[in-house]
């Protein structure tokens, strides 16, 4: 199966408001065929609302939605020819899995033989062959996911939408999804734009992430650079930094000195390098160590596997997250500390 032809799909200015409420604000983004990107942020971000959008589910409030060189916010969902996949996969309840995919070309009154054929490619691509005159109520929550995905991409489209469509899935299953989306991705083709809340998810899967934040977004870039550098405090709080510590910064060589109650950090300056500033450490980079300049107190501690993460207090009464690879409980006295290269310092 491979998808309809297309260069790049272009945002520019997209714009909704729901009443005085900005939904998104001005999102300007270009797409290219066979990019695997994801939308990331916090509920009400709009996330969701840019997707609808794209969908033609919402009309734009201003700003235009470009496939090549054809204008196509005018258009309804169904001229678009977009795939959706939804959070709740929205299959028909009273039809087979075979039915339920080839649903979308049975509606564009494609032949018969072309219906039976490209349904039998999709369901070889899912590997859903053996469950295919079963009832959605008949199969698990991985397979009816996996029919929602056949009968998106059964269309063969430009551009496939899927809005948090692992969300309903038991741990085990949404790594299994993954790969597999990740792989059906490979196979098509053609452009995914995935919606999620999960930073992990977005990581795992996209060749770019683009942060919302209030209907606007904040950073657009590789997993790695997202992981490793962040524009901004509000995106690296959301890529996982927990500790977000109010400080003040004072240039120090090529890098910056922070002051984390009686302690100083040295770390590297994103966007300030003098005055108030917020120092971010992720958990797992903050350990503790023989000559650490943070003394503390651990207040909780959790086991995952192969390290302890905890939660430890300062004499001010600063909390941070932290990590280590030897057991500790509460009440312990640690001295805590974070290689400089993973201490990020943010205008405050």
């Amino acid at each position: 199966m491979s998808s309809k032809e297309f260069r790049q799909l272009r945002l520019e200015n997209m714009s909704r408001d729901f009443g005085l409420l900005n939904a998104l604000k001005g999102v300007n983004l270009t797409v290219q065929r066979g990019e695997f990107v994801a939308l990331l942020g916090p509920s009400g971000c709009g996330k969701s609302t840019a997707l609808n959008c794209l969908a033609g589910l919402l009309p734009l409030t201003a700003g235009s939605i470009w496939l090549d060189e054809a204008r196509i916010d005018l258009l309804g969902p169904e001229a678009r020819g977009f795939g959706m996949v939804f959070q709740n996969y929205a299959l028909f309840p009273h039809m087979s899995v075979r039915k339920n995919i080839g649903f979308g070309l049975r509606m564009q009154r494609r032949p018969k033989a072309e219906i039976a054929r490209k349904v039998e490619e999709a369901l070889k691509l899912v590997r859903l062959e053996a469950q295919a005159e079963k009832l959605p109520g008949q199969i698990s929550g991985g397979q009816q996911q996996r029919v929602a995905i056949a009968r998106a991409i059964v269309v063969e489209p430009p551009l496939v939408l899927m809005d948090e469509p692992l969300s309903n899935l038991d741990a085990k299953l949404r790594l299994e999804m993954r790969a597999e989306i990740r792989r059906i991705h490979n196979l098509l083709g053609c452009a995914t734009i995935y919606v999620t809340h999960d930073q992990d998810e977005a990581l795992s899967l996209a060749d770019r992430i683009v942060v919302l934040r209030d209907g606007q977004v904040r950073q657009v870039g590789t997993p790695e650079a997202l992981y490793a550098r962040p524009e901004h405090a509000d995106v690296a709080e959301f890529m996982g930094y927990r500790n977000l510590i109010a400080s003040r910064a004072v240039r120090a060589g090529n890098g910056v000195q922070v002051r984390v109650g009686d302690a100083v950090l040295t770390g590297v300056p994103v966007d300030v390098d003098e005055g108030e500033a917020l120092a971010a450490i992720r958990p797992e980079d903050l350990v503790p160590m023989a000559d650490g300049p943070i003394a503390a107190t651990v207040m909780t501690a959790e086991y995952r596997g192969r390290d302890f993460y905890g939660l430890a207090n300062m004499a001010d009464g600063t909390e941070l997250f932290f990590r280590s690879e030897a057991r500790v409980a509460a009440g312990d006295a640690l001295r805590l500390g974070a290689d400089p290269s993973r201490v990020l310092v943010y205008a405050q």
